[in-house]
């Protein structure tokens, strides 16, 4: 009976142990593992990165000014993506039309923390920013994975993906790309635009 007794409690504790720990696992990896991009008509997660003069930018912040047009870009995969470099110069262009439909366009430079600002830097080196256009870094993918966007395979960094979000948090339209091009393109997003406002 005694040792009935001790085997119960041992096995009891094992138990609670292994509860507690199982309990506590979702916690620490939550939007990362089942984490879904998002989706016309669902609300956009809030989040807050910095940008290159570490000034941190938050979604819920813009969305004040007026509606955000989200550029998520490959980050720095072992050169910089000539697709980014294109697809990022087309928005600046098309700077004083997005300006026009009162939209902040906020793009998210993503990848390993080490060399990530000098890597945007050099990104960014020719280019000027217009004022309604904000170029955020996003160190070890933590939005990434909070987005659902990471492309986990050998030299990738995230799904080229582009949203515009209304002032009201809903996502008005998602484009995500699972290859390096079919990228949306400034048309697509000035049209989500004009029919969410």
């Amino acid at each position: 009976m005694k040792l009935f007794n001790i085997v119960s409690k041992t096995t009891l504790t094992l138990t609670l142990i292994l509860l507690s720990q199982n309990v506590s696992q979702p916690h620490v990896y939550a939007g990362v593992e089942n984490t879904s991009p998002p989706a016309v008509g669902k609300t956009a997660k809030d989040f807050s990165l910095s940008n290159l003069n570490g000034k941190q930018i938050k979604l819920s912040d813009e969305l004040k000014k007026g509606p955000v047009v989200l550029l998520v870009l490959r980050g720095y995969p072992g050169y910089q993506c000539p697709l980014c470099t294109r697809q990022v110069g087309q928005f600046i262009t098309s700077a004083a039309k997005l300006k026009s439909a009162n939209a902040t366009v906020v793009m998210v430079y993503p990848g390993t923390a080490k060399n990530l600002s000098s890597r945007a830097s050099e990104f960014t080196r020719n280019i000027k920013l217009p004022a309604n256009f904000q170029f955020l870094l996003d160190p070890d993918y933590k939005f990434t994975n909070a987005y659902g966007l990471r492309w986990d395979a050998k030299n990738e960094t995230a799904y080229p993906s582009t949203f515009v979000i209304g002032t009201d948090g809903k996502v008005k339209f998602a484009k995500i790309s699972k290859t390096h091009g079919n990228r949306s393109n400034v048309k697509e997003v000035l049209k989500a635009l004009s029919s969410s406002s």
